[in-house]
């Protein structure tokens, strides 16, 4: 989708695409990486295929990855340090793609150039791809550290 908006191929506009549309764009990569995560978590914690899952617990630890906390935990860098490289990479990027959603969906003088939406589609798609390779472990392990509540030993 962000492909398409960036391109204007969505919008089914000759040229250079809209403003709003490179805005979306920017806004649908950030949403990319966090449906992958809620995903990912959902699945390693409860069950991938719908035969071996409840789909209401399915559902709920889908639904209890939060923005805020996410950018969070994705920001401290002590925590991240423990996990691989491409983990780390793929929570660097959330953080990134996250304030630039927020630019592009709240700030009325904020412009994307059609080239650097294209890029941050290059690279989510090259970082997912990465993140979706790691270990299972690693994977499942980063999943809680951002879906649930730290607590003090």
């Amino acid at each position: 989708m962000a492909e398409g908006l960036a391109t204007g191929a969505v919008s089914h506009r000759r040229g250079r695409p809209r403003r709003a549309d490179l805005n979306r764009a920017v806004s649908s990569i950030y949403y990319a990486l966090f449906h992958c995560l809620a995903a990912c978590g959902a699945d390693l914690l409860v069950g991938r295929t719908k035969g071996s899952r409840n789909e209401t617990a399915w559902r709920q630890t889908y639904r209890a990855l939060e923005h805020g906390r996410l950018r969070q935990r994705c920001s401290h860098t002590g925590n991240i340090a423990e996990f691989p490289y491409e983990v780390r990479n793929f929570a660097f990027l959330i953080v990134q793609m996250q304030r630039a959603r927020h630019l592009a969906d709240y700030d009325p003088d904020t412009s994307f150039s059609r080239s650097s939406a294209l890029d941050w589609v290059d690279v989510c798609r090259d970082t997912i791809a990465d993140f979706n390779r790691v270990d299972v472990q690693d994977r499942r392990a980063f999943a809680v550290y951002v879906l649930l509540p730290m607590r003090k030993a």
